[in-house]
């Protein structure tokens, strides 16, 4: 059984993929840049100092990362984030892993303001070991800065102690680099070969799906 789990937010506790593709969209039109929405949502899951450089060039990046980031944020604050709701199951998934005496840290490329918003809209405030965000990472998905600092919090356990749950293949590919092994739940929507293809050990619907199977899932070894 492992001694911690580390879990990814959104999209994998929380259902806020849909909510950050369209802010990003309206962030990057309002700065000249008309960009298709399932291009934009394709990359959700990284930082934007990751996701940005995808559209921008080098040069636009440099001169407009910045403010643009800022005002993708404000957007998402103002007409998004009254939206975000958690997924069934996670209160009840962390009640389940906590009776195991399994620890549990979050590991988000949210600000920590927002962070704080999705911790109490899954209701998990007080299931947590602690948490990273992008505040504690120099760059974030997909490299490995946040898993890193998750460990860290944990005191450095061993990674083979340790498993990821996240929602995207940039999680399992950060984790990966980290020595951390990924569950994968398809609740973010991105494609099952995708996540397999990025490392997931098991896959499962939602966090209600893998409460429901946990004695058979990794959570519990013996997958």
């Amino acid at each position: 059984m492992p001694t911690a789990i580390i879990f990814d937010v959104d999209g994998t506790l929380v259902d806020s993929v849909d909510l950050h593709a369209r802010s990003w969209q309206q962030a990057f039109r309002d700065f000249g840049h008309e960009i298709e929405y399932q291009e934009i949502r394709n990359q959700i899951g990284k930082g934007g100092d990751q996701l940005m450089p995808v559209f921008l060039t080098s040069l636009e990046f440099q001169e407009k990362g910045e403010a643009l980031e800022q005002h993708r944020k404000k957007l998402l604050t103002e007409h998004y984030l009254s939206q975000v709701r958690a997924f069934p199951g996670v209160r009840a998934l962390f009640e389940r892993i906590r009776q195991d005496g399994v620890r549990i840290v979050l590991a988000s490329s949210a600000k920590a303001d927002e962070l704080g918003v999705y911790k109490q809209r899954a209701q998990i405030e007080d299931l947590l070991e602690d948490e990273t965000s992008s505040d504690d990472a120099e760059k974030s998905k997909p490299y490995p800065d946040i898993f890193q600092a998750a460990l860290g919090r944990l005191g450095n356990p061993d990674p083979a102690e340790v498993l990821v749950v996240g929602d995207t293949p940039y999680d399992a590919e950060a984790a990966g680099k980290a020595g951390l092994r990924t569950i994968g739940v398809l609740c973010g929507g991105f494609p099952e070969a995708s996540l397999r293809a990025a490392g997931c050990i098991a896959l499962y619907r939602d966090p209600e799906d893998l409460l429901a199977r946990y004695d058979q899932s990794p959570l519990a070894n013996r997958a």
